[in-house]
């Protein structure tokens, strides 16, 4: 189960270590552009490095798109302190015990560096050309939700049974445990009735979608004791002359019905906009660049922008 102890209300104290992530999503890009972008978050003051977990980039033609956990299993191999995880990773495409020996492993390998990121599956064509098979929403959700009590017994590292709907396992154990002695949880979506519930029961951080970050104050309230991260699409200016062009990449790359609104502007500018960010409630801020996550503009957004946000909360 995740924590308990005290978290921060919306509107509440901004006493809570704000932190950066950066979403890099692995498709049209090779591994050693990936090696270079994470080692290049890590020692510009990112907390967190994140991967999709698609078998293809949705709503793009075919293109390279390298598997999510082998991915990452690298990366924890190519970085010392940064955090990985998944934004996030689809739950019916493994079964919970695989999963579980899974991120064990993986939290082995980067010394206890894994956060766990994990949805119901919202992508329903994936599911079609890829033959995995596609029950109602409703099913995906209540088949996540029994996968997540599952994790936890498998990471007890003692033997249980679990006779689910979904799943049946009888003298199962998970060993070796992982190295944290919980392994975040961070539930992804902005849903009343199939998600939050599923964030309030079982994770230590709700990811807010970009979409849904107008409904943060509605929806804060239905996550228990989960912290708050939130998903943003950033274009990054170095001068006012780049205004017109990075909104347009931003625009083409993430438009706002599944990212919400844009934060573009100067570094200055960007700090403002996470530091009212911050008064809503949200711990972890995870960032999508408009030109994918350049060397150049993580250690722009690393000197100019994580101190600005992260002092002020002091």
């Amino acid at each position: 189960m995740p924590s308990t102890e005290t978290l921060p209300a919306v509107h509440g104290s901004t006493a809570a270590r704000l932190r950066f992530g950066v979403y890099v999503p692995q498709f049209k890009i090779d591994v050693e552009s990936m090696f270079e972008r994470a080692r290049s978050a890590e020692a510009s003051g990112f907390d967190s490095f994140w991967l999709m977990d698609h078998l293809y980039a949705p709503g793009a033609p075919p293109c390279d798109s390298l598997e999510s956990w082998t991915l990452l299993t690298a990366l924890a191999c190519a970085t010392s302190t940064l955090r990985l995880g998944h934004l996030v990773g689809c739950g019916p495409f493994r079964h919970p015990a695989l999963l579980a020996k899974m991120a064990a492993t993986v939290d082995r390998i980067s010394g206890g560096r894994l956060d766990l990121g994990l949805g119901w599956g919202s992508v329903e064509d994936e599911f079609v050309r890829f033959g995995f098979p596609l029950s109602s929403k409703r099913s995906r959700s209540d088949a996540l939700g029994e996968s997540l009590e599952i994790l936890d017994l498998m990471f007890s590292g003692d033997t249980f049974d679990y006779p689910g709907s979904h799943f049946d396992l009888r003298g199962a154990h998970g060993l070796p445990v992982p190295v944290q002695p919980r392994i975040p949880v961070h539930i992804g979506g902005g849903g009343r009735t199939l998600t939050m519930p599923l964030v309030a029961a079982h994770a230590d951080w709700w990811n807010c979608v970009g979409s849904a970050r107008h409904r943060l104050a509605e929806l804060a309230p239905l996550r228990g004791n989960a912290r708050i991260s939130a998903q943003y699409a950033v274009g990054l200016l170095n001068s006012e002359s780049e205004r017109e062009e990075v909104t347009a990449k931003v625009a083409r790359r993430m438009p706002e019905n599944a990212w919400g609104a844009a934060f573009i502007g100067t570094a200055s500018q960007i700090a403002e906009m996470f530091q009212a960010e911050a008064a809503l409630g949200v711990e972890l801020f995870i960032v999508r660049f408009h030109d994918l996550g350049s060397v150049r503009t993580l250690e722009h957004f690393g000197s100019d922008v994580i101190p600005a946000v992260v002092g002020a909360s002091v």
